[in-house]
Protein backbone atom coordinates (compact mmCIF):
# COMPACT_ATOMS: atom_id res chain seq x y z
CA UNK A 1 0.00 0.00 0.00
CA UNK A 2 1.12 3.16 -0.84
CA UNK A 3 0.36 6.72 0.53
CA UNK A 4 -2.71 6.83 2.45
CA UNK A 5 -4.99 8.64 3.98
CA UNK A 6 -6.80 7.30 7.30
CA UNK A 7 -9.78 8.74 8.21
CA UNK A 8 -10.15 9.17 11.88
CA UNK A 9 -12.98 10.12 13.93
CA UNK A 10 -10.60 11.71 16.71
CA UNK A 11 -9.49 14.12 14.36
CA UNK A 12 -12.26 14.83 12.89
CA UNK A 13 -14.52 15.03 16.31
CA UNK A 14 -11.73 17.63 16.96
CA UNK A 15 -11.37 19.33 13.98
CA UNK A 16 -15.24 19.58 12.78
CA UNK A 17 -16.74 19.95 16.50
CA UNK A 18 -14.06 20.75 18.53
CA UNK A 19 -14.89 17.95 21.42
CA UNK A 20 -12.90 15.57 22.32
CA UNK A 21 -13.23 11.67 20.32
CA UNK A 22 -16.17 10.47 23.65
CA UNK A 23 -18.89 9.39 21.24
CA UNK A 24 -20.43 12.98 21.12
CA UNK A 25 -19.65 12.82 16.53
CA UNK A 26 -22.56 10.96 14.59
CA UNK A 27 -22.47 8.49 11.58
CA UNK A 28 -23.75 11.59 9.43
CA UNK A 29 -21.33 13.98 9.97
CA UNK A 30 -18.46 11.40 9.87
CA UNK A 31 -19.88 10.18 6.33
CA UNK A 32 -20.48 13.91 5.23
CA UNK A 33 -16.69 14.88 6.47
CA UNK A 34 -15.55 11.59 4.31
CA UNK A 35 -16.98 12.20 1.68
CA UNK A 36 -15.77 15.98 0.97
CA UNK A 37 -12.79 14.49 1.50
CA UNK A 38 -12.73 11.53 -0.89
CA UNK A 39 -13.68 14.07 -3.58
CA UNK A 40 -10.48 17.06 -2.48
CA UNK A 41 -7.67 14.18 -2.84
CA UNK A 42 -6.45 12.06 -5.55
CA UNK A 43 -4.84 9.17 -3.21
CA UNK A 44 -6.69 6.35 -1.32
CA UNK A 45 -8.97 7.47 1.76
CA UNK A 46 -8.91 4.70 4.76
CA UNK A 47 -12.07 5.50 6.33
CA UNK A 48 -13.32 4.99 10.57
CA UNK A 49 -16.16 3.26 10.31
CA UNK A 50 -16.03 3.30 14.57
CA UNK A 51 -18.52 0.07 15.42
CA UNK A 52 -20.57 0.36 12.70
CA UNK A 53 -22.99 2.55 14.85
CA UNK A 54 -25.04 -0.56 15.90
CA UNK A 55 -25.79 -3.98 15.04
CA UNK A 56 -24.77 -6.27 12.16
CA UNK A 57 -27.60 -4.60 9.74
CA UNK A 58 -26.30 -1.16 10.77
CA UNK A 59 -22.91 -2.23 10.03
CA UNK A 60 -23.84 -3.20 6.38
CA UNK A 61 -25.31 0.14 5.51
CA UNK A 62 -22.28 2.25 6.86
CA UNK A 63 -19.92 -0.30 4.97
CA UNK A 64 -22.46 0.35 1.73
CA UNK A 65 -22.15 4.29 2.42
CA UNK A 66 -18.79 4.44 2.77
CA UNK A 67 -18.24 2.62 -0.70
CA UNK A 68 -20.49 5.38 -2.62
CA UNK A 69 -19.22 8.10 -0.55
CA UNK A 70 -15.93 6.88 -2.48
CA UNK A 71 -13.62 5.48 0.58
CA UNK A 72 -10.61 2.71 -0.45
CA UNK A 73 -11.18 1.24 2.66
CA UNK A 74 -13.21 0.96 6.24
CA UNK A 75 -12.03 0.52 9.73
CA UNK A 76 -14.60 -1.79 12.40
CA UNK A 77 -13.79 -2.40 15.64
CA UNK A 78 -15.59 -3.82 18.65
CA UNK A 79 -16.03 -1.19 21.16
CA UNK A 80 -19.48 -1.05 22.48
CA UNK A 81 -21.50 2.65 22.39
CA UNK A 82 -20.85 4.99 22.55
CA UNK A 83 -17.60 4.47 21.95
CA UNK A 84 -13.93 6.33 22.29
CA UNK A 85 -10.31 6.75 21.76
CA UNK A 86 -8.42 3.47 22.34
CA UNK A 87 -5.62 5.20 24.04
CA UNK A 88 -7.84 6.28 26.11
CA UNK A 89 -9.19 4.87 29.57
CA UNK A 90 -12.49 2.37 30.31
CA UNK A 91 -12.56 0.72 27.12
CA UNK A 92 -15.69 -1.83 26.25
CA UNK A 93 -16.22 -4.65 23.65
CA UNK A 94 -19.32 -6.03 22.53
CA UNK A 95 -18.77 -10.12 22.72
CA UNK A 96 -16.85 -12.39 20.74
CA UNK A 97 -19.59 -13.26 18.98
CA UNK A 98 -21.08 -10.04 17.99
CA UNK A 99 -17.64 -8.50 17.18
CA UNK A 100 -17.28 -11.43 14.46
CA UNK A 101 -20.90 -11.02 13.62
CA UNK A 102 -19.89 -7.22 12.15
CA UNK A 103 -16.98 -8.09 10.18
CA UNK A 104 -18.94 -10.94 8.25
CA UNK A 105 -21.57 -7.85 7.98
CA UNK A 106 -19.14 -5.54 6.48
CA UNK A 107 -17.88 -8.83 3.88
CA UNK A 108 -21.62 -9.50 2.72
CA UNK A 109 -22.22 -5.68 2.23
CA UNK A 110 -19.23 -5.54 0.52
CA UNK A 111 -20.22 -8.51 -2.20
CA UNK A 112 -23.59 -7.33 -2.50
CA UNK A 113 -22.06 -3.95 -4.01
CA UNK A 114 -19.87 -4.97 -6.16
CA UNK A 115 -16.94 -3.61 -4.53
CA UNK A 116 -13.49 -3.68 -3.62
CA UNK A 117 -13.13 -2.01 -0.27
CA UNK A 118 -10.58 -3.44 1.73
CA UNK A 119 -12.16 -4.46 5.50
CA UNK A 120 -9.91 -3.58 7.98
CA UNK A 121 -10.91 -5.49 11.61
CA UNK A 122 -9.41 -4.06 14.52
CA UNK A 123 -10.51 -5.13 18.40
CA UNK A 124 -9.86 -2.93 21.15
CA UNK A 125 -10.29 -5.82 23.54
CA UNK A 126 -6.37 -5.98 24.51
CA UNK A 127 -7.32 -2.87 26.87
CA UNK A 128 -10.72 -3.77 27.70
CA UNK A 129 -9.87 -7.72 28.25
CA UNK A 130 -6.65 -8.87 27.78
CA UNK A 131 -3.99 -9.42 25.59
CA UNK A 132 -4.76 -12.90 24.66
CA UNK A 133 -8.69 -12.34 23.89
CA UNK A 134 -7.32 -9.81 21.42
CA UNK A 135 -5.14 -12.43 19.36
CA UNK A 136 -8.43 -14.89 19.53
CA UNK A 137 -10.68 -12.19 18.19
CA UNK A 138 -8.12 -11.20 15.65
CA UNK A 139 -7.48 -14.89 14.35
CA UNK A 140 -11.61 -15.07 14.46
CA UNK A 141 -11.83 -11.77 12.36
CA UNK A 142 -9.07 -13.39 9.51
CA UNK A 143 -11.42 -16.88 9.69
CA UNK A 144 -14.11 -14.15 8.49
CA UNK A 145 -12.63 -12.77 5.49
CA UNK A 146 -11.12 -9.63 7.30
CA UNK A 147 -8.64 -7.85 4.41
CA UNK A 148 -6.38 -5.99 7.68
CA UNK A 149 -5.69 -7.19 11.00
CA UNK A 150 -5.55 -4.13 13.39
CA UNK A 151 -5.15 -4.42 17.70
CA UNK A 152 -5.33 -0.70 19.26
CA UNK A 153 -3.15 0.33 22.01
CA UNK A 154 -0.62 -2.50 22.04
CA UNK A 155 1.66 -1.75 24.93
CA UNK A 156 5.16 -3.88 24.24
CA UNK A 157 7.48 -4.52 21.15
CA UNK A 158 6.66 -8.22 22.35
CA UNK A 159 3.31 -7.75 21.96
CA UNK A 160 3.52 -6.31 18.52
CA UNK A 161 5.72 -8.92 17.28
CA UNK A 162 3.43 -12.01 18.78
CA UNK A 163 0.43 -10.10 16.63
CA UNK A 164 2.29 -10.14 13.80
CA UNK A 165 2.70 -13.67 13.87
CA UNK A 166 -1.02 -14.63 13.61
CA UNK A 167 -2.75 -15.32 10.58
CA UNK A 168 0.56 -15.34 8.65
CA UNK A 169 -0.80 -14.18 5.48
CA UNK A 170 -3.43 -11.32 6.56
CA UNK A 171 -1.63 -7.73 6.54
CA UNK A 172 -1.86 -6.18 10.11
CA UNK A 173 -1.47 -2.06 10.60
CA UNK A 174 0.11 -0.41 13.55
CA UNK A 175 -0.86 2.49 15.12
CA UNK A 176 2.13 5.04 15.99
CA UNK A 177 0.08 7.42 18.22
CA UNK A 178 2.32 10.45 18.36
CA UNK A 179 2.50 11.92 21.86
CA UNK A 180 2.29 9.59 24.21
CA UNK A 181 0.16 7.04 22.78
CA UNK A 182 0.36 3.16 25.20
CA UNK A 183 1.64 1.53 22.01
CA UNK A 184 5.73 2.33 21.44
CA UNK A 185 6.79 4.23 18.78
CA UNK A 186 9.06 2.23 15.98
CA UNK A 187 10.13 3.75 12.79
CA UNK A 188 8.57 2.63 9.35
CA UNK A 189 11.84 -0.16 9.17
CA UNK A 190 10.92 -1.45 12.30
CA UNK A 191 7.69 -1.91 12.30
CA UNK A 192 8.43 -3.53 9.24
CA UNK A 193 11.04 -6.07 11.34
CA UNK A 194 8.41 -6.94 13.90
CA UNK A 195 5.76 -7.90 10.80
CA UNK A 196 3.61 -4.93 10.15
CA UNK A 197 2.82 -4.11 6.76
CA UNK A 198 0.87 -0.99 7.16
CA UNK A 199 1.17 2.13 9.71
CA UNK A 200 -0.92 4.95 10.49
CA UNK A 201 -0.10 8.27 12.12
CA UNK A 202 -3.17 10.05 13.18
CA UNK A 203 -1.76 12.84 14.94
CA UNK A 204 0.92 14.48 13.31
CA UNK A 205 -1.12 16.70 11.08
CA UNK A 206 -3.50 17.75 13.78
CA UNK A 207 -1.18 18.11 16.27
CA UNK A 208 1.38 20.37 14.40
CA UNK A 209 -1.73 22.69 13.41
CA UNK A 210 -2.90 22.86 16.48
CA UNK A 211 1.03 24.20 17.58
CA UNK A 212 1.12 26.47 14.64
CA UNK A 213 -2.71 28.36 15.43
CA UNK A 214 -1.56 28.45 19.27
CA UNK A 215 1.73 30.12 18.30
CA UNK A 216 0.24 32.52 15.50
CA UNK A 217 -3.02 33.56 18.10
CA UNK A 218 -0.17 34.24 20.83
CA UNK A 219 1.87 36.56 18.09
CA UNK A 220 -1.87 38.44 17.51
CA UNK A 221 -2.32 38.73 20.46
CA UNK A 222 0.65 40.53 21.14
CA UNK A 223 0.31 43.29 18.65
CA UNK A 224 2.34 41.34 15.72
CA UNK A 225 1.43 38.88 12.96
CA UNK A 226 3.56 35.61 12.84
CA UNK A 227 6.88 35.35 11.57
CA UNK A 228 6.49 35.40 7.85
CA UNK A 229 8.89 32.32 7.90
CA UNK A 230 5.87 30.41 9.61
CA UNK A 231 3.27 30.97 6.80
CA UNK A 232 3.49 30.52 3.03
CA UNK A 233 3.07 33.08 0.66
CA UNK A 234 0.05 33.82 -0.72
CA UNK A 235 0.93 32.52 -3.94
CA UNK A 236 2.03 29.27 -2.33
CA UNK A 237 -1.79 29.16 -0.70
CA UNK A 238 -3.52 29.52 -4.04
CA UNK A 239 -1.66 26.58 -5.63
CA UNK A 240 -1.88 24.59 -3.04
CA UNK A 241 -5.78 25.32 -2.94
CA UNK A 242 -6.45 24.72 -6.85
CA UNK A 243 -6.80 28.21 -7.48
CA UNK A 244 -4.27 28.15 -10.19
CA UNK A 245 -5.81 24.92 -11.72
CA UNK A 246 -9.11 26.48 -11.59
CA UNK A 247 -7.55 29.24 -13.64
CA UNK A 248 -6.20 27.45 -16.29
CA UNK A 249 -9.20 24.92 -16.74
CA UNK A 250 -11.51 27.98 -16.98
CA UNK A 251 -9.90 29.03 -19.88
CA UNK A 252 -11.20 26.37 -21.54
CA UNK A 253 -14.56 27.90 -21.52
CA UNK A 254 -14.04 31.58 -21.81
CA UNK A 255 -16.03 32.97 -24.35
CA UNK A 256 -16.17 36.18 -25.67
CA UNK A 257 -19.27 39.20 -25.56
CA UNK A 258 -19.14 38.90 -29.54
CA UNK A 259 -20.32 35.18 -29.59
CA UNK A 260 -22.92 35.83 -26.37
CA UNK A 261 -24.53 39.26 -28.06
CA UNK A 262 -24.64 37.73 -31.87
CA UNK A 263 -27.01 35.08 -30.52
CA UNK A 264 -30.32 35.20 -31.72
CA UNK A 265 -33.26 37.13 -30.18
CA UNK A 266 -30.37 39.00 -27.63
CA UNK A 267 -30.48 42.67 -28.23
CA UNK A 268 -29.81 45.31 -25.27
CA UNK A 269 -32.56 47.47 -25.55
CA UNK A 270 -30.61 50.28 -24.58
CA UNK A 271 -27.83 49.31 -27.51
CA UNK A 272 -27.53 49.20 -30.97
CA UNK A 273 -25.42 47.12 -32.93
CA UNK A 274 -22.63 49.15 -33.28
CA UNK A 275 -22.39 49.40 -29.72
CA UNK A 276 -22.94 46.30 -28.95
CA UNK A 277 -20.06 44.90 -31.71
CA UNK A 278 -17.41 47.70 -29.78
CA UNK A 279 -18.09 46.49 -26.26
CA UNK A 280 -17.04 43.43 -28.08
CA UNK A 281 -14.16 43.98 -29.52
CA UNK A 282 -13.10 45.96 -26.04
CA UNK A 283 -13.72 43.09 -24.08
CA UNK A 284 -11.57 40.93 -26.58
CA UNK A 285 -8.50 43.63 -26.49
CA UNK A 286 -8.70 43.48 -22.52
CA UNK A 287 -9.19 39.86 -22.25
CA UNK A 288 -5.71 39.48 -24.45
CA UNK A 289 -3.83 42.48 -21.73
CA UNK A 290 -5.11 40.97 -18.94
CA UNK A 291 -3.75 37.47 -20.29
CA UNK A 292 -0.32 38.96 -19.69
CA UNK A 293 -0.37 40.76 -17.04
CA UNK A 294 -0.69 40.27 -13.65
CA UNK A 295 -3.94 39.61 -12.52
CA UNK A 296 -4.05 42.39 -9.37
CA UNK A 297 -1.10 45.39 -8.91
CA UNK A 298 -0.40 47.51 -6.23
CA UNK A 299 -1.28 51.53 -8.17
CA UNK A 300 -0.34 54.59 -5.87
CA UNK A 301 -2.46 57.31 -7.11
CA UNK A 302 -1.21 60.76 -7.68
CA UNK A 303 -4.42 62.37 -6.49
CA UNK A 304 -6.91 61.55 -3.60
CA UNK A 305 -9.22 62.85 -2.51
CA UNK A 306 -9.27 65.27 1.13
CA UNK A 307 -12.27 65.67 4.02
CA UNK A 308 -13.55 68.58 1.55
CA UNK A 309 -14.04 66.30 -1.85
CA UNK A 310 -10.93 68.13 -3.14
CA UNK A 311 -8.15 67.04 -4.97
CA UNK A 312 -5.29 66.92 -3.32
CA UNK A 313 -2.07 65.47 -4.78
CA UNK A 314 0.57 62.97 -3.18
CA UNK A 315 2.79 65.14 -2.57
CA UNK A 316 5.47 66.27 -0.03
CA UNK A 317 5.51 63.79 2.66
CA UNK A 318 2.96 61.86 1.81
CA UNK A 319 4.85 60.51 -1.48
CA UNK A 320 7.44 59.24 0.88
CA UNK A 321 7.93 55.36 1.94
CA UNK A 322 7.67 53.83 5.85
CA UNK A 323 9.77 51.47 6.51
CA UNK A 324 8.44 49.36 9.15
CA UNK A 325 10.17 46.40 10.90
CA UNK A 326 10.08 43.92 13.74
CA UNK A 327 12.78 42.27 15.66
CA UNK A 328 12.04 39.41 18.18
CA UNK A 329 13.29 39.44 21.76
CA UNK A 330 15.82 36.71 20.20
CA UNK A 331 17.19 39.17 18.02
CA UNK A 332 15.87 37.45 14.84
CA UNK A 333 13.77 39.77 12.03
CA UNK A 334 10.47 38.55 12.34
CA UNK A 335 8.96 41.76 9.79
CA UNK A 336 10.33 44.16 7.48
CA UNK A 337 8.68 45.77 4.77
CA UNK A 338 7.69 49.22 3.27
CA UNK A 339 4.61 50.85 2.64
CA UNK A 340 3.90 54.63 0.77
CA UNK A 341 3.09 56.64 3.45
CA UNK A 342 0.03 58.21 1.68
CA UNK A 343 -1.59 54.63 2.33
CA UNK A 344 -0.56 54.48 6.64
CA UNK A 345 -4.24 53.60 7.72
CA UNK A 346 -3.40 50.38 6.56
CA UNK A 347 -0.54 49.47 8.54
CA UNK A 348 -2.45 48.52 11.14
CA UNK A 349 -3.51 45.40 9.55
CA UNK A 350 -0.04 43.92 9.70
CA UNK A 351 1.06 45.24 13.23
CA UNK A 352 -1.94 45.68 15.52
CA UNK A 353 0.38 47.59 18.38
CA UNK A 354 0.68 50.50 15.94
CA UNK A 355 -2.95 51.25 16.46
CA UNK A 356 -2.83 53.63 19.67
CA UNK A 357 0.64 55.59 17.94
CA UNK A 358 -0.71 58.91 15.64
CA UNK A 359 1.70 58.25 13.04
CA UNK A 360 -0.04 60.83 10.84
CA UNK A 361 1.42 63.41 13.53
CA UNK A 362 4.87 62.29 13.32
CA UNK A 363 5.03 62.47 9.59
CA UNK A 364 3.96 66.30 9.85
CA UNK A 365 6.60 67.11 12.37
CA UNK A 366 8.93 65.23 10.14
CA UNK A 367 7.86 66.97 6.99
CA UNK A 368 10.78 69.44 6.31
CA UNK A 369 13.18 66.72 7.33
CA UNK A 370 15.45 65.17 4.47
CA UNK A 371 16.80 61.07 4.57
CA UNK A 372 15.76 58.69 6.68
CA UNK A 373 14.18 59.35 10.32
CA UNK A 374 12.91 56.50 12.88
CA UNK A 375 9.52 57.95 13.92
CA UNK A 376 8.80 54.42 16.84
CA UNK A 377 10.69 52.51 18.64
CA UNK A 378 9.14 50.62 21.16
CA UNK A 379 9.00 47.12 22.51
CA UNK A 380 5.41 45.34 22.50
CA UNK A 381 3.33 42.81 25.34
CA UNK A 382 5.81 40.19 23.56
CA UNK A 383 9.05 41.54 24.06
CA UNK A 384 9.48 42.67 19.72
CA UNK A 385 10.60 45.32 19.15
CA UNK A 386 8.66 47.75 16.92
CA UNK A 387 10.12 50.56 14.64
CA UNK A 388 8.88 52.52 11.85
CA UNK A 389 11.31 54.34 9.50
CA UNK A 390 10.34 57.65 7.34
CA UNK A 391 12.71 57.07 4.14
Amino acid sequence: MGPTIFYWRFSISAARLGLPDVGLISYGEMLDQGRQITQAVSIPVIGDGDNGYGNAMNVKRTVKDFIRAGFAGIILEDQVSPKACGHTHDRKVVSREEAVMRIKAAIDAREESGSDIVIIARTDSCQAVSFDESLWRSRAFADAGADVLFIDALTSREEMKAFCEIAPFVPKMANMLEGGGKTPILNPIELEDVGYKIVAYPLSLIGVSIRAMQDALIAIKGGRIPSPRSLPSFEEIKETLGFNSYYEEEKRYATSMSQVSSQKGYMPASSNSYGTQQRAQDDVQQRGQNSQNPASEVVIPDMYYGPDGSERSFSGIWSRTLRIKITGRDGIEKLDFRIPAGFLEGVTNFVPALGGINIKQLLDDAAEEFGGKLLVDFNDSMGDRIQVFLE
